[in-house]
């Protein structure tokens, strides 16, 4: 790990680092696009752009993610950086499971699996070896749930990604 990617994994426990982070979100999700996916959260951290459906709109929303590999699966939390209420992109999840990631410049159709029991636990502790900053997002949540997504590649690469 990168000296830099030491520092921001120190730095995201801290209150001012998630606000600063939501405020680049829209530029981070210009990156991702302009790169086809290859460079996301400066490539700090592994990340995805996930694509959900809008819940209301019915329009494609994108936004960036850490996420953790499981198997042939990314593991994504909706922490929403510690804040009270769920991110729009779990949201959209929930009441549309179907996805596309583009993870190093790879576009996968996936499905969202929603953890839960044994399987949360699991997962969680990969997340916070990858980002220990979400136990102190728990606590910042005030007792909301953070849900965890396991997603799962449903076919092979999405339109003119490069195979």
């Amino acid at each position: 790990m990168s000296v830099l990617g030491t520092l921001t994994r120190r730095l995201g426990h801290h209150a001012w680092f998630g606000a600063t982070m939501r405020l680049l979100v829209p530029a981070d999700r210009a990156v991702g696009r302009l790169t086809r996916g290859r460079v996301v959260a400066l490539g700090l951290i592994p990340s995805l752009v996930i694509t959900t459906t809008g819940r209301r709109s019915g329009q494609p929303r994108s936004n960036p993610l850490l996420y953790v590999p499981d198997g042939d699966a990314y593991v994504v939390i909706g922490s929403n950086w510690g804040q009270q209420h769920q991110p729009g992109w779990a949201m959209n999840l929930l009441a549309d499971p179907n996805a596309e990631v583009d993870v190093k410049g790879r576009r996968i159709a996936v499905r969202a699996e929603v953890a839960t029991g044994a399987e949360r636990d699991r997962l969680w502790r990969l997340l916070v070896t990858e980002w220990p900053a979400y136990r102190t997002y728990v606590d910042r949540a005030g007792g909301r749930e953070i849900r965890i997504f396991r997603l799962v590649p449903t076919g092979g690469p999405v339109g003119d990604a490069p195979a």
